[in-house]
């Protein structure tokens, strides 16, 4: 009898080693084909992301605008997804040009910044502007530059077409799913997983909008207080650089001190709105943010990160902006299968990815 079990127990053993490298096999053959269908993919899945933001705000146009008219709750969510983007591309455009015709002003003052850290640290020959832009040689980059744009027009294009044809087939997914699904418990689960996945989606878009337009609308005070130009750009990248978790809005705000170090006399000035932007990132990120956000998401800390690496990774930009909706689409399907369930809980920050699944389900 003791041999018999010692035998079961390396048995079960080997079926679990099996299992996890299974797992892994798959998690490996999966990140290799998401890599490399990423520029088919890419697109896709933000036309997705872009459609559960559309029916999220038409739906809080239809349930929380008393009088809106419910036909309109659509068309009116469309047009405010599509204006966010054109007000993103002429701000860029307009403020480019802004840019471009104060480079000398910029080149001058980054030539006096050289000047005194040649001096502190006793450079015999004090660098330039143009001797640094000689150096890099932008020739070599400008290849680069270009496949860049063009493959950011491609995606947006393609974007945008995917999205209109999932607006466009949106009112059969229902009929598909019943003929898809044999029985009702399975179109019920069904629809319960894309019921997850759906308020999950939103619930992370929501609260990531407000929580950018609190940390944008603070900063453009602090930027407008110390005099800094180009006020509606930055109050752009701040907003868009929000929606990348963890390090996005440390990062955004970033920007505009640094340019406060080439466009004001002193350096004290940058300084200091670098420090009030700094100060208005850590508190709506660490004292508004979890209350908001409380256990609606559910998604462990490091899981977030370590999501914004490997999507990041694999998609890049697009990647870190959808890192964190993707892991709760996946949260939400592991959860649901008995199989898969450890890894969703390994997710989840509680250990309990959806309250309403008991342990035996």
């Amino acid at each position: 009898m003791p041999d018999a079990k010692r035998s079961d127990q390396s048995l079960s053993i080997q079926l679990k080693s099996l299992q996890i490298a299974q797992i892994i096999t798959a998690t490996i053959l999966t990140g290799f084909t998401l890599w490399a269908l990423r520029r088919i993919l890419e697109p896709f899945v933000l036309a997705v992301f872009l459609l559960f933001m559309i029916d999220g705000l038409a739906g809080a146009l239809r349930n929380r605008v008393p009088g809106f008219p419910r036909a309109a709750a659509l068309p009116a969510a469309i047009a405010a997804i599509l204006a966010i983007f054109g007000l993103t591309i002429w701000l860029t455009l307009d403020n480019a040009s802004g840019f471009a015709s104060d480079s000398a002003v910029y080149a001058e003052k980054i030539n006096a910044l050289l000047s005194l850290a040649a001096q502190h640290f006793g450079l015999r020959v004090t660098p330039t502007t143009a001797s640094l832009i000689r150096e890099l040689n932008p020739a070599r980059f400008v290849g680069e530059l270009a496949a860049a744009l063009s493959h950011f027009t491609e995606g947006m294009v393609f974007t945008l077409i995917y999205l209109g044809f999932l607006l466009a087939s949106r009112r059969g997914f229902a009929a598909k799913a019943q003929a898809f699904f044999q029985t009702q418990g399975d179109r019920q689960e069904a629809a319960r997983i894309f019921e997850r996945v759906r308020k999950g989606v939103e619930r992370y878009v929501w609260v990531q909008t407000v929580v950018g337009l609190i940390i944008t609308a603070l900063s453009a005070v602090m930027m407008w207080a110390t005099g800094l130009t180009h006020v509606g750009f930055w109050c752009a990248i701040i907003f868009l650089a929000n929606y990348i978790p963890a390090i996005g809005a440390a990062i955004g705000v970033l920007f505009p001190a640094a340019f406060g170090v080439l466009e004001f006399d002193s350096v004290w000035r940058a300084l200091v709105l670098l420090g009030g932007l700094e100060a208005v990132h850590f508190v709506v990120s660490h004292v508004v943010q979890p209350r908001m956000q409380g256990k609606s998401l559910n998604v462990d800390p490091i899981v977030v990160l370590l999501a914004l690496a490997f999507w990041g990774a694999l998609w890049g930009i697009v990647g870190a902006f959808l890192s964190t909706p993707l892991t709760v689409m996946a949260m939400a399907i592991l959860a649901e299968f008995k199989a898969t369930r450890p890894l969703a809980v390994l997710l989840s920050s509680d250990g309990k990815p959806y309250a309403d699944l008991q342990p035996g389900e």
